[in-house]
């Protein structure tokens, strides 16, 4: 219990937390903010790790001066597409063993699943945006053998833009002074909003299941 608060609080107040990485390790930051979005959306064992409050926050220190900007988009950019295709070959290379696996969370893969069934190869894209199934949506892909000329493109895409929207809204909203002084608000903000497509999703089939 006392682990899960300790995540909680880093999720919550993730701009203190990065401002004193930044302050004890100076230019080894880098590396650390490639690993953590590289091994969230790269390992489906690690879902919970903060990757769109990660990029917010990486975003208004950018914003600072405190981050060189080439440096995050470059770094953060193809941590995202190389943590997504080795999720994708994971997936691959596991196949349909993967329902049977103690080690793999089935309510989080039959959620990417669905959400692949809904939205299919752009799932690769929207799933960016969404907490948990950002994870697993690749290796959904690669248990599905979705050929890998399509994924790479909707890979590339999807890295890109949410990087780009993520890191954008933390550089140009992130220091105005009402989001910085209740930044925890602005993070549920921003995860109650990743779940929407899913919530809207699950809202739809309830009501199709009961007409």
């Amino acid at each position: 219990m006392e682990l899960l608060n300790h995540l909680i609080d880093i999720l919550l107040h993730i701009d203190k937390y990065l401002d004193g990485l930044v302050a004890d390790y100076g230019l080894l930051i880098y590396g650390v903010l490639f690993l953590v979005i590289f091994i969230e959306t790269g390992l489906i064992v690690m879902p919970f790790l903060p990757g769109d409050s990660l990029l917010f926050a990486t975003g208004a220190l950018v914003a600072m001066d405190t981050l060189n900007l080439y440096w995050v988009l470059g770094l953060l950019i193809s941590a995202a597409i190389l943590g997504d295709t080795l999720n994708y070959w994971i997936g691959r290379s596991i196949g349909q063993r993967a329902h049977s696996l103690s080690w793999v969370n089935q309510q989080h893969l039959d959620k990417a699943q669905d959400f692949y069934q809904t939205y299919g190869p752009k799932t690769i894209v929207l799933a960016r945006f969404v907490p948990i199934v950002r994870s697993f949506a690749p290796f959904v892909a690669g248990v599905g053998e979705m050929s890998y000329a399509k994924f790479i493109s909707f890979n590339i895409i999807g890295g890109v833009a949410w990087v780009l929207v993520c890191g954008g809204a933390g550089y140009f909203f992130g220091n105005i002074p009402q989001v910085k002084q209740h930044f925890e608000l602005v993070i549920l903000a921003i995860i109650v909003i990743s779940f929407l497509p899913i919530l809207i999703e699950l809202f739809k089939a309830r009501r199709k299941s009961q007409a």
